[in-house]
């Protein structure tokens, strides 16, 4: 089964096309146009102008992927969740481009394709990744940060996330306070490697909250007012200290989701999944856990918003025949993964 991906929820403008041969994915073309340079200079993504981008570059990325292939069999878009403006540009031409070529959409949740992100392989590692169920995805971006429960394929349940900021937010939010140029998040943990994560003892809101929810506002006022208050704190030692408060409050209530939920396999998505530091810790403190769950992540360039993850993501619905009218789909930023499914 070919499926041609189309992912626009942010600022990147990213067309894939897969082939699905029982359990071997085949990505034949991908490509990804980002915005980063563009909106670098006002701090963070701009809606209006991310809109205008991805429709200026939406054709010509199609192009390029098809341009040595057939018609595909079916075509996944993320309809949601995200901003409207990218989102429109998506669902638009996979409309547009299902009518003409009589081929039927996948209308596919953005968290879902982080989640199935992971079962993307490496041929020169490899790597091949199952999930068995039940999974527990610990998802976060600069948009989400989720705790979501799956007992079967396609059913979600939310058992715990922010109730503010979502985590990768706080990441970016904090470092232009740093005048990191956006994204900030991985400048922030390239100065971290040198500091002492120790250094300064910031909050870590709701840690020891029964429940799996979060907060990420207290730490980034925290971390503004120290920034004010002691000007000549050594930098390096600030982001150590900041990335381990977060990192400490993502893997704290992983671990407890974990132990009353049981999962055979533990999920890290989102373009927060790159982080080393968060990595690397949920594996080691997952290994303490009996019976211990398989974890696994996506790799590097997965991790972050792309076409590819929708692709795969929309294989099981495509295969139950989980189609969606051309004339009928349509963007829903607010769209929640653990609603029922379109």
């Amino acid at each position: 089964m070919k499926i041609l991906g189309i992912e626009s929820s942010c600022d990147d403008t990213s067309v894939a096309l897969i082939d699905i041969t029982g359990n071997k994915i085949n990505i034949l073309a991908e490509k990804t146009a980002s915005q980063i340079e563009i909106h670098k200079k006002y701090g963070g993504v701009v809606p209006e102008i991310a809109g205008r981008k991805h429709a200026e570059q939406i054709t010509p990325v199609v192009e390029e992927i098809m341009k040595d292939f057939e018609k595909p069999d079916i075509i996944a878009v993320t309809s949601g969740p995200g901003l409207i403006t990218g989102l429109i540009v998506g669902v638009e031409t996979a409309k547009t481009l299902s009518y003409l070529w009589d081929i039927p959409i996948v209308g596919m949740n953005h968290i879902e394709g982080h989640i199935h992100s992971v079962l993307i392989e490496n041929e020169k590692e490899g790597r091949k990744r199952n999930i068995n169920f039940p999974v527990l995805s610990l998802v976060v971006s600069g948009g989400h940060t989720e705790i979501i429960l799956s007992k079967e394929q396609g059913r979600y349940k939310k058992v715990g996330g922010t109730r503010d900021d979502a985590a990768g937010e706080c990441f970016d939010k904090v470092a232009k306070l740093l005048e990191f140029d956006y994204p900030g998040g991985p400048k922030i943990s390239k100065f971290a490697e040198a500091g002492n994560p120790k250094a300064i003892d910031f909050p870590r809101p709701m840690i020891h909250s029964k429940d799996f929810d979060m907060s990420f506002s207290g730490l980034k006022t925290a971390a503004l007012y120290h920034l004010r208050d002691h000007p000549n704190t050594d930098k390096n030692d600030f982001c150590a200290s900041f990335e381990q408060a977060i990192v400490d409050l993502l893997v704290s209530k992983t671990l407890k989701a974990t132990k009353k939920y049981n999962p055979k396999t533990i999920i890290l998505a989102g373009g927060v999944s790159a982080n080393k530091k968060l990595r690397n810790t949920l594996e080691k403190e997952i290994k303490k856990v009996s019976p211990q769950p398989t974890f696994t992540f996506p790799l590097l360039p997965y991790c972050m918003d792309n076409a590819t993850m929708i692709a795969v993501a929309a294989y099981n619905h495509a295969k139950n025949k989980k189609f969606t009218a051309w004339n009928k789909i349509q963007a829903d930023p607010s769209w929640k993964i653990y609603n029922n499914f379109r």
